[in-house]
């Protein structure tokens, strides 16, 4: 197997290849180690590479679906025993996890091999992955554009081929919103499908979950089935399926009802490209037999993003506090971004009445969206408003800014992903078009809740008429000879 190939295959054909011995473990972990050496000094993805998991990753065990498949952890949300965990922020530098997460234990039993930690904006609290900590992330389709975020280091590395897939994770959009400016796979599962034990339960408004950034739709539909379930305790449960999802990739969904909307409803304006896309994506599932009606669930986006507010900043005082006793710090402009300390500052002076009417909020929009559905197996939106955008577009360190005005600039281009979170329903991007200028456009799929099974099924089908995987950006691993490490 040569660099080429390596970066050329998904995780479900790397695995395969282990399975027939046509590769050993090691020596995808040293095509993933090498790739990172050549592209990270452009790109700034990856943290820390874990020398001893390269030398002598572990043998894969037989059942293991993704046995000796090079993986990436995103440094938020969820933690590996033994190893730095920082969150993007100077507050916690330093700080090593002293337990697995259960999705973390999952990714081991499924034959992942976790080969470091890649980069977040500070607390996850920004659309695009840029901190004082670990610097800028880049766009492999563009390096003065934005990766997206907060997972845009993993998007980065996965989008440069270095890995097949990574961790993610999304609070209001995090792997979405990096998956549509990076050309790649990105779901957010319905709240409940992964466990999010032992450290997060039950965040104000129970709008985060965790899990990959893939370049294939069956690389996301096996990643579920091998991370998906409950443990005993956890807050939020949904149904199993009835069978595995990769399994369900090989069934038509049927001709589905489809609502449609490009109209943000935070009023931004939508790209010229976005809108061509939309109308092409539109063009495909016609193609398909799929009705279509332009309808658009009624949003009262000021209330809605007051009320997100409210518990996004309450999450974060939760957070800085929580890191502040870990560590024995104490929080302050010095070791906070700007953005974060004015949020933190915020969240501290809500009282708990105030945070309980914005719960109580969010969940009428929540059963109010559920109706909607109910008349409608999808609702298609873009993924965002726009391409990516330039960096500093996002700047989380200016000063002088309100937490209300930081919030407006993290929701300006996304503003079609929050609603998922919200609602808990499961939502995908897919990369389906490129702009005139060569940047991924990605097309969003909310689907009901629960119910991934046809958002996977109908990803198919699109993948199939408008398959994406041969596209390759610029700083990819094909093109790392002319690239160079200068």
């Amino acid at each position: 197997m040569t660099l080429d190939e390596y970066a050329s295959l998904d995780a479900v054909a790397l695995s395969e290849c282990v399975r027939r011995g046509d590769v050993r473990a090691a020596e995808l972990a040293e095509f993933a180690c090498r790739s990172a050496q050549l592209l990270n000094p452009h790109l700034n993805a990856i943290i820390e590479l874990y020398p001893e998991r390269l030398e002598s990753p572990e043998t894969p065990e037989s059942g293991q679906p993704f046995g000796g498949v090079p993986f990436f952890l995103k440094d938020l949300s969820i933690t590996e025993s033994g190893r730095l965990h920082e969150c993007g922020s100077e507050l916690l530098k330093g700080n090593v996890a002293k337990s697995d997460s259960e999705l973390v234990r999952k990714f081991k039993a499924a034959g992942l091999n976790i080969l470091g930690r890649t980069t977040t904006p500070e607390f996850g609290w920004s659309a695009s992955t840029e901190c004082r900590l670990t610097g800028i992330t880049r766009n492999p389709w563009d390096p003065k554009r934005s990766a997206g975020g907060s997972s845009g280091g993993s998007a980065a590395a996965v989008a440069a081929g270095i890995v097949p897939a990574a961790h993610g994770s999304d609070g209001s959009g995090s792997i979405r919103n990096p998956a549509g400016w990076c050309g790649l796979v990105g779901l957010k599962t319905s709240r409940g499908r992964i466990s999010a034990a032992p450290a997060v339960g039950m965040p104000p408004g129970g709008r985060p979950v965790s899990f990959v950034l893939t370049r294939s739709v069956r690389d996301s539909a096996a990643m579920l089935d091998a991370v998906h379930g409950n443990i005993d305790g956890d807050p939020f449960r949904v149904a199993p399926p009835s069978r595995p999802y990769l399994a369900e990739m090989q069934h038509q969904p049927g001709r589905l009802r489809i609502a449609h909307t490009c109209k943000p409803w935070n009023g931004a304006p939508v790209s010229e490209s976005v809108l061509q896309a939309f109308g092409e994506t539109i063009g495909l599932l016609r193609e398909l037999g799929h009705e279509l009606t332009e309808v658009s669930p009624p949003i009262d986006w000021d209330a809605v993003v007051g009320s997100v507010l409210a518990t996004g900043a309450a999450g974060i005082a939760h957070r800085v506090e929580w890191a502040a006793k870990a560590l024995n710090r104490k929080p302050s402009p010095e070791n906070l971004q700007n953005t974060t300390w004015v949020t933190y500052q915020h969240g501290k002076s809500l009282s708990a009445a105030l945070l309980l009417d914005a719960i109580d909020y969010l969940d009428k929009v929540s059963r109010s969206i559920g109706a909607f559905l109910s008349e409608y197996a999808v609702l298609l939106t873009p993924t965002s408003t726009t391409e990516a955008p330039l960096h500093g577009t996002h700047h989380a360190d200016q000063e002088g800014i309100t937490t209300r005005q930081w919030s407006d600039i993290i929701h300006r281009e996304d503003c079609f992903l929050l609603l998922a979170n919200i609602t808990g329903q499961p939502a995908i991007s897919l990369p389906l078009h490129i702009s005139a200028n060569g940047l991924p456009i990605g097309m969003q799929f909310v689907g009901r809740m629960g119910d991934e099974t046809t958002l996977f099924q109908l990803s198919a089908q699109l993948e199939a008429l408008s398959p994406w995987q041969a596209r390759r950006p610029g700083l990819h691993v094909a093109n790392a000879a002319s690239i160079g490490t200068s």
